[in-house]
């Protein structure tokens, strides 16, 4: 496979095209290496070939031309334009200035790679402009060298072009620099553009005014013209180093560019090869063989960062995007370095390069292999078992993820890097924490002793969208029916509970339960972590807050539901009731806060009742059971319970009704709804249909007394 050289320069005049040429003609004559000389500087069309004495009749234009139409049956032979003297094949990009716009970069793309096999080295002027036909031979080339005049000019040009380059990913030791005229009266010394250009100067050419015109004129190269010149040997030298030094070029690894086939397709040779395809999850110590390179590499290229960077001591406020942008800008162009540096490999595919440098990066500065995750609006659950452990919830199923961090201790890192901007803190002392992201998402963390597989870290995603009753309806949770009926539940001032177990949508019910709740009203939410999104106006918003380091400053969900009740609130919500602000919450709907709502954690409206008894046990007054029950049936108007059920989809199960004490120590419950289940499909998804019980609710009557109309056959079966 060739070494393809780029020759570029941000500015004319520096002698680029006669470089190119030069050297072309050195490695094909003297050398004996079959070389492949392109002219790609479209604003000066025919200046080589004048260079060259050379006349060509075919382009690289019409080359691609010839490959669309019959790929297996064209030969650079029959387009380049072979100059025996010299030993080269030469080819324009275009024959004519008009032509410039039709040669584009998948055209260059496809020539490129049918010269490849071909020749020994494919050496092409670039032209001086940053175009998509520019990207395109960089992302084909392995050696990239800037032709730069010694003027203060012409180094700050090349110090932007490098800036460019590195925001391409393109690692600095893949760009070397051409010194031209490097002993110009009053030039700047090669000495002051090598400590102002962060690349080697591998060749200084000297000024020869009068053998360069003379080559020129006569359309006859240097090297041949004058071969006794510094400039020739000058030449001639870097031939010698191109032939012997390896660590000139970068191995380049093609990738596959068909726009059809997916990312994973296209990296595949690449990542095979350094181990970094996301292999299925398996135990013990085949996985940490299957592994151990690709952390590894991730390790090196790490602490080449720790070295640059000096990131154990860079502060990170995640809270700070301006900031937070301009550290992984930073980094990112180091990660692209010091990958090619580990690696020996460039890569052809800007977005493959882009992938890894932001992979590392993320786990430099980010939430390392969680990032993709918490930005992906489908997940809904990120539970983080260990570091070689990713599961998460997506359309209401848990699959564990090929993503693992690197080692337990990136796993801590990222947890800090969570819980720090909001003045937390987790260690042996304090070993586990509930904290809150930026966007409203749970986080839940623990570390050892207390978790015996390393530190562990549940993520409890914040929707971005807010659903409404009508998404509910759409997503088959209930029916119009029961919205009908819970919508005058919340305007008759019935209190409600929403019951369910973990991730059945309790929250999500409470939601679009309280859009019922009419605007004149004032509301009051207190929650543990805000995730209630009200779209009334009069709200007042309360969440507690944990104890400090020092163990002192909590604030409770029961310390701030009492205080609630000093705000003059039309209605209280609170987030979930878990504890002993049960007992408060009961006797407040007792005495004239009506219309309250909470959630719980239950497996059934039965069990709703054994839950509220045990929060009241808690709140540490002793009272009888029949007294509890009696609070509670006073007190609750309405269950409404969810699941989630085996196809991963939330639906509101049961509406209950609490009709009063059946006798001294049971709360007669009536269902209103329920969704009966009659099987599952080939797919596994569930089958069944919401149905009314015949249960008409007690309080029908003041419904209609409210003026809410209700269709006739709401609750009939």
């Amino acid at each position: 496979m060739a070494n393809t050289i780029a020759i570029f320069s941000t500015k004319g005049g520096t002698g680029k095209t006669f470089f190119a040429t030069n050297l072309a003609v050195d490695l094909g004559h003297f050398a004996g290496k079959r070389v492949a000389l392109l002219d790609l500087d479209i604003l000066a069309v025919g200046d080589m070939a004048r260079m060259l004495g050379a006349a060509p009749k075919k382009s690289m234009l019409d080359f691609a031309e010839g490959l669309k139409k019959n790929a297996e049956g064209v030969s650079p032979k029959d387009y380049a334009l072979r100059l025996e003297n010299y030993g080269i094949d030469f080819l324009p990009g275009v024959l004519s200035p008009r032509q410039a716009s039709y040669l584009d970069a998948a055209k260059i793309k496809s020539v490129l790679n049918r010269l490849e096999n071909d020749y020994d080295f494919i050496i092409v002027d670039t032209g001086k402009a940053f175009t998509e036909t520019l990207f395109a031979v960089f992302n084909h080339t392995n050696l990239i060298l800037l032709v730069v005049t010694p003027d203060v000019l012409s180094v700050y040009q090349t110090k932007w072009a490098l800036d460019t380059l590195q925001t391409l990913r393109i690692p600095l030791n893949m760009v070397k620099i051409i010194l031209n005229r490097s002993q110009s009266v009053g030039g700047v010394s090669w000495q002051e553009v090598s400590a102002a250009v962060p690349c080697e100067i591998i060749c200084r050419m000297p000024s020869e005014g009068k053998v360069v015109g003379m080559s020129l004129n006569r359309g006859v190269p240097l090297v041949i013209d004058s071969p006794g010149s510094g400039s020739a040997k000058a030449i001639r030298q870097l031939e010698k180093d191109m032939l012997t030094r390896k660590d000139l070029f970068l191995a380049r690894q093609e990738i596959a560019a068909s726009a059809e086939e997916s990312l994973l397709v296209k990296e595949g040779e690449f990542w095979e090869k350094f181990q970094l395809t996301q292999q299925p999850f398996v135990e013990g110590e085949a996985a940490e063989k299957e592994t151990d390179e690709i952390i590894e590499l991730k390790k090196r290229v790490h602490q080449k960062l720790i070295e640059k960077l000096d990131l154990k001591h860079l502060e990170i406020d995640m809270n700070d995007p301006v900031k937070v942008k301009e550290i992984r800008e930073k980094t990112e162009t180091a990660i692209a370095n010091a990958l090619a540096e580990e690696t020996g490999v460039f890569l052809a595919s800007y977005e493959v390069r882009k992938r890894l440098v932001k992979e590392i990066s993320d786990e430099a500065l980010g939430f390392g292999p969680l990032e993709d995750l918490i930005n992906d609006s489908e997940i809904s659950d990120i539970m983080v078992n260990n570091k070689n452990q990713i599961y998460i919830e997506k359309r209401g199923k848990i699959t564990l993820t090929p993503k693992r961090f690197i080692s337990n201790d990136q796993v801590r890192q990222v947890i800090e890097r969570i819980i720090a901007p909001l003045g937390r803190h987790i260690d042996e002392s304090v070993p586990m924490v509930d904290a809150r992201l930026r966007d409203g998402s749970r986080v839940n963390a623990i570390i050892p002793p207390l978790s015996l597989t390393g530190p562990t870290l549940t993520i409890r995603k914040f929707g971005r969208e807010r659903l409404n009753v009508d998404d509910l309806i759409r997503l088959s949770s209930l029916t119009p029916e029961m919205s009908d009926f819970l919508r005058a539940c919340i305007m008759t001032r019935k209190n409600i509970i929403v019951s369910g177990g973990t991730g059945s949508g309790k929250t999500t019910v409470l939601n679009v339960l309280s859009a019922f709740i009419p605007a004149n009203e004032r509301i009051v939410t207190i929650e543990d972590a805000a995730e209630l999104r009200l779209k009334q106006e009069h709200w007042v918003r309360l969440e507690s807050r944990p104890p400090n380091i020092e163990g002192k400053g909590a604030i409770t969900i029961r310390d701030l539901f009492r205080n609630s009740l000093r705000m003059r609130p039309d209605r209280i919500v609170i987030g979930e009731c878990r504890g002993a602000e049960t007992l408060d919450m009961l006797q407040a709907m007792n005495t004239g806060h009506d219309g309250s709502m909470t959630t719980i954690h239950a497996n059934s409206t039965q069990d709703v009742l054994t839950r509220l008894d045990s929060m009241i046990l808690m709140s540490g007054v002793e009272l009888p059971i029949r007294a509890i029950r009696e609070m509670i049936a006073s007190a609750l108007d309405m269950i409404v319970h969810t699941a989630r059920l085996s196809d991963g989809s939330r639906k509101v199960i049961q509406v209950t009704e609490l009709t009063g004490m059946k006798d001294e120590v049971h709360i007669n419950l009536q269902d209103i709804f329920t969704f009966k289940q009659t099987g599952t499909d080939t797919q596994g998804n569930v089958i069944g249909s919401f149905q009314p019980t015949g249960f008409v609710p007690t309080f029908l009557d003041e419904i209609r007394i409210k003026g809410i109309a209700l269709p006739e056959n709401t609750f009939k079966v």
